[in-house]
């Protein structure tokens, strides 16, 4: 089956299998797609057993799913559409970061692969998007990331953001409102016994607190103390 003989239903679930694995080490369950899509899981088992046949993915009836070479392929194809859209949208036509999901996530269907490619070009062959995310290249080649989610980052490390999910305009906005923002620095807060909050010292001294669901949204790399990335 060719990328183009896919229907965006396919697509989509492609897409959202590798930004589950991009997120978490852990395995791929049916339950993980179905929170994510917002799905019933019938109709993820469904599409999972179509994507099977084709193989997409492999997935035994109550199993991981896994994307196949191909698969692969094809789900780094449309992260490529999605990420330089939200690039193109905040570069080129003024959107705030917190306003181009949605609107990716209706274009990267419709978009021709000369399009895409046009749109790589007029921006200058981005390897990263709005929100941080690595943009893949034609061939599905990316940036290797070596950044560990906020949840991860033990207490008293200064650390630079270097993803945000784009998937919550609110914690998006949030975000910026306190000075939050790609490639700034923060430092780890002291932690609390027993409680899922993670504060962020920003340089300016400002306090930012954020709950564990909103932690797990943000990925970060150690810095030293001169500002580079630590190498442990």
């Amino acid at each position: 089956m060719t990328f183009q003989e896919l229907s965006t239903n396919s697509q989509d679930y492609l897409k959202v299998l590798w930004d589950l694995r991009e997120w978490s080490d852990k395995a791929i369950q049916p339950t993980d797609l179905a929170r994510k899509t917002g799905m019933k899981p019938s109709t993820v088992s469904g599409a999972m057993a179509r994507l099977t046949t084709q193989g997409l993915v492999t997935h035994a009836p109550y199993g991981d799913i896994i994307l196949t070479p191909l698969g692969e392929q094809y789900a780094l194809k449309m992260v490529r559409r999605h990420r330089l859209l939200e690039t193109f949208l905040v570069e080129k036509l003024g959107y705030r970061w917190d306003e181009v999901h949605k609107e990716a996530d209706q274009l990267e269907h419709a978009a021709s692969d000369l399009m895409i490619e046009r749109i790589d070009e007029s921006l200058g062959r981005p390897t990263k998007d709005p929100h941080g995310d690595a943009i893949p290249g034609p061939n599905g080649e990316m940036e290797e990331d070596s950044s560990i989610l906020l949840t991860d980052a033990p207490e008293g490390v200064k650390v630079r953001i270097e993803r945000v999910s784009d998937e919550d305009p609110k914690l998006l906005r949030f975000l910026q409102q306190q000075g939050l923002s790609i490639n700034g620095s923060a430092t780890i807060g002291k932690f609390t016994p027993y409680s899922d909050i993670v504060t962020l010292v920003l340089p300016s001294g400002a306090k930012v607190a954020l709950g564990a669901s909103a932690a797990r949204r943000i990925r970060v790399t150690r810095l030293n103390d001169e500002g580079g990335t630590a190498l442990s």
